[in-house]
């Protein structure tokens, strides 16, 4: 059997969203190949070992288990993270908070000391540092597995010495000693899904609960760190935080009552939701 031949068969299968460009990245990734490579030998002989192992791939990935995790890898900002399931696969709703960081870094240059909490794979200090490059960033996760799969992107990308890793629930504890704290700029990406909420998803289960779970109305991690944070913002400092839009509002309103003194927006997606509440502090 060649490479067409075993894409026919496995497309023959495609069920829910599956597509055939899915059926080809696995086929290209257990031949250990891009997929254009695969696309150019479509007449390439396939020994039964292959065969059996894109089989088996492919039949795990029907079953529920994510492309990313199987592939082992998955773009964000144009960079290939490398990924595990102990880590929240990098989502394009997130490039809107870099986004966002990377433009107000670049219009206060003397602003270079980022947190970046619930790092997970490490996508958002980790692309961070390689936009600013003078940047010093502390990345935490309550994790230790987690921690692993971001600081081997830190040295996958060459950014290590710009990171600090630190396993952690949201904050370390205020007595502690952090070089190049406070910070200017505190971001996350925190657990925001209700809890019933989350048990209804296809999701539930196949990514880490700990990185989902906001808890009864999504907000117990906002509320959280919204009282650590002060501890360790600098004057003039900013927090920008990924929401969804069922609970935009309230993450809003939550923020008014816990913070004076400082401007706050909800910005919308490019579909119109709610995606992103962005704090800036005047003193």
């Amino acid at each position: 059997m060649n490479a067409g031949e075993l894409l026919k068969q496995l497309n023959s299968k495609l069920k829910n969203e599956s597509t055939e460009l899915d059926a080809q990245l696995i086929l290209a990734h257990v031949l250990g190949h891009p997929r254009a490579w695969l696309l150019a030998h479509l007449d390439a002989h396939l020994t039964p070992p292959q065969i059996e192992s894109t089989t088996q791939t492919f039949d795990e990935y029907q079953a529920g288990t994510p492309l990313p995790y199987i592939l082992g890898h998955w773009d964000f900002f144009g960079l290939e993270f490398d990924i595990t399931k102990d880590v929240l696969i990098p989502r394009p709703e997130t490039e809107m908070l870099v986004e966002n960081a990377i433009d107000w870094l670049r219009t206060h240059p003397e602003k270079r000391t980022i947190a970046d909490i619930g790092t997970g794979s490490g996508a958002i200090a980790i692309t961070l540092a390689l936009q600013i490059p003078d940047a010093h960033i502390l990345a935490t996760d309550i994790s230790p597995a987690a921690l692993q799969v971001a600081k081997h992107n830190a040295e996958k990308f060459n950014v290590q010495d710009q990171i600090e890793f630190m396993e952690c629930d949201l904050l370390p504890p205020s007595s502690f000693i952090i070089p190049h704290s406070p910070f200017d700029l505190i971001c996350s990406n925190p657990p925001y899904i209700p809890t019933d909420t989350l048990h209804q998803l296809p999701i539930f289960g196949r990514e880490p609960t700990l990185a989902l779970d906001g808890g009864t109305d999504g907000l117990n991690a906002y509320r959280r760190l919204f009282k650590l944070a002060p501890n360790w913002l600098a004057p003039h400092g900013m927090i920008l935080l990924e929401t969804e839009a069922t609970i935009g509002v309230q993450v809003l309103s939550l923020a008014y009552d816990s913070f004076s003194n400082v401007a706050i927006h909800l910005h919308q997606d490019l579909a119109g939701h709610d995606r992103l509440v962005q704090i800036q502090f005047h003193s």
